[in-house]
């Protein structure tokens, strides 16, 4: 039974293939076409997982569709008609686009690949759902999903059981926790769809003083439900998130790509720019920043909490754009009753594609499940050999190793304070670098944090980096609640006695978003960090993705190379080659 499932039109398209229960290969479109969060019909994910699998596309069984076009239609014309005419201008721009793709999936399906089977659709929070609880290690769960908005619904809770998923509750469309923080990324400068991190990331270098004035934009009950002020909002009637009303409230927006420094980032007051308005305005955005982050928390946890005493379950899964807070995902497990969630890695929507394929073979036609997600390695490798053939084509020196050598050499290189490039393996599915396409660094000396957001990464001076952890000494180095947080899903504090040793992913607040690597699901990655401890003392590297800002997760050695050349970037290891400035 061979069931692809598919995402697109939105944001984040992706395909997933199912091959009997198991999710053997996944991959995003924006990998391929270099367009960061690309929406567009995913035929080069498609066309990698057939060839990964070996399989033809009158091989497959069923296509499913992440969502349902038809009921989301409805939606947006319910929504243009109640609004009318403000949502005249929002309605001209939107119309085109569904009457050209998102009511023809079948036929676009077909034209694109050929396809001539039944395509599926199951619903946008189920594809969620299923994403979340079918790859689970789970047999049950509660199971919460969050995110911006599906067809209508914007969150729901349910459970699931064996193979059987069932939707209890749900909160509609405009309310929606997604849409109000993607407003908040909106008006701190940063794009919607694409910032919401950097939100998380500003709201450390603040203080929740605006607590009270965004609990008047949402009305939030004991079992964590709420209603919206729509007052305040635009974007179910506009092409803008705010009203005069949000920015008469919290003030002028920021500026996009505006100078970011205040007076945690350089309490000595020693920027070249430094400017005393400024750090005081870009104090108030970041304590905007925190305050939002804050009730955001407080949103998630009582609805886990309610989710918990309604269901009796011991455990939580979760998926939807939300579910990537990572500051909120770590409360939810240490301060609610839940003994573990697993989250699934690609939570947005690029992971529905593999809900809906996974929910069609186990909940539709009643399989039983088989398949534990227990890596994200899911998308394309280049083999050495054609890595060596491409070096010695572009006349590029290189050291080859041997497969026992390599890690010593790269854990030597880190332990120099050199910024290693390292592509190894299969590509990650979903949003983290997880050891195949990383940068990899030093986090003993702060100033490195620095060195990577500005000459290599190319990014905001305020963004923390992860630290990647030998798994077994994770609970040495931080408090994230858990044994295992293998997909950078948790954020917890680092330990004190370990703060100064491990400066650079040590955020504002004293908190730090581990990956924790096992041996036998990445060995070089892991032997690595090993040697590196062997070395140092310290069982924690550096890990961040290999991009620069603006770009995708590069997918081939050559745009490993190309970054690495790009940038000031002391080495690339391109598998067992390793190539230097």
């Amino acid at each position: 039974m061979n069931i692809f499932g598919i995402s697109c039109f939105y944001h984040d398209a992706a395909a997933a293939l199912c091959v009997d229960g198991k999710i053997v290969a996944a991959a995003e479109e924006e990998r391929f076409t270099r367009k960061k969060h690309d929406f567009s019909f995913p035929i080069n994910s498609i066309d990698f997982c057939l060839d990964f699998a070996g399989l033809k596309i009158s091989d497959i069984d069923y296509i499913v569709f992440y969502e349902k076009p038809f009921v989301k239609m409805e939606r947006l014309l319910f929504t243009y008609i109640s609004t009318f005419p403000r949502s005249f201008k929002s309605f001209l721009a939107a119309m085109p686009v569904w009457m050209k793709e998102k009511m023809h999936i079948p036929s676009i399906i077909q034209k694109e690949t050929g396809f001539e089977g039944p395509v599926l659709y199951t619903d946008h929070h189920i594809s969620h759902a299923a994403s979340s609880f079918l790859c689970s290690p789970f047999e049950e769960a509660a199971i919460y999903t969050v995110d911006g908005v599906g067809e209508w619904n914007t969150a729901t809770y349910g459970i699931g059981k064996g193979n059987e998923i069932e939707i209890l509750r749900e909160i509609n469309f405009p309310h929606s926790l997604g849409l109000l923080y993607s407003a908040f990324t909106s008006y701190l400068g940063f794009r919607v769809n694409n910032g919401e991190y950097k939100v998380m990331g500003m709201a450390p270098y603040g203080r929740p003083k605006y607590v009270d004035e965004v609990r008047q934009l949402i009305d939030i009950k004991d079992d964590g439900s709420f209603k919206l002020d729509m007052d305040y909002f635009a974007y179910h009637y506009k092409l803008e998130n705010l009203t005069k009303k949000f920015t008469d409230l919290f003030g002028p927006p920021r500026e996009p790509e505006a100078v970011f420094f205040n007076y945690i980032t350089h309490p000595d007051k020693d920027h070249p720019e430094w400017d005393e308005e400024l750090a005081r305005v870009n104090q108030r955005y970041a304590d905007i920043a925190r305050s939002i982050q804050e009730v955001t928390e407080e949103v998630m946890l009582k609805t886990a909490g309610f989710l918990h005493k309604e269901t009796g379950m011991d455990y939580l899964c979760m998926a939807g754009g939300v579910a990537l807070n990572c500051v909120a995902n770590g409360k939810v497990l240490r301060q609610t009753p839940f003994k573990n969630i697993w989250i699934q890695p690609a939570a947005g929507d690029s992971g529905a594609a593999i809900g809906a394929a996974l929910y069609v073979h186990n909940t539709v036609l009643g399989n039983p499940r088989t398949y534990i997600m227990n890596n994200a390695y899911l998308g394309p490798s280049y083999s050495e050999e054609s890595i060596k053939k491409w070096l010695d084509e572009e006349c590029i020196p290189y050291t080859e190793y041997s497969a026992k050598e390599l890690p010593a050499a790269v854990a030597k290189l880190i332990a120099d304070e050199n910024v290693v490039g390292f592509y190894h393996g299969r590509m990650e599915f979903g949003p983290r670098a997880l050891g195949a396409r990383s940068i990899l660094a030093d986090p003993r000396k702060p100033e490195m944090k620095d060195v990577l957001n500005e000459k290599i990464k190319k990014r905001e001076q305020f963004r923390p980096f992860a630290p990647a952890v030998l798994v077994e000494k994770v609970n040495d180095y931080f408090d994230i609640g858990a044994d295992e947080a293998p997909y950078m899903l948790l954020v917890g504090e680092v330990r004190p006695d370990k703060r100064k040793v491990i400066p650079a992913v040590t955020h504002a607040d004293n908190t730090a978003r581990p990956q924790t690597v096992r041996r036998e699901v990445n060995p070089r990655y892991y032997d690595i960090i090993a040697e590196f401890e062997k070395l140092t003392g310290v069982a924690v590297i550096i890990n961040t993705s290999f991009n620069v800002r603006g770009e995708p997760i590069v997918l081939t050695p050559q745009q490993a190379y190309n970054c690495f050349a790009t940038t000031d970037m002391d080495y690339v290891v391109l598998e067992r080659f390793i190539v230097s400035k």
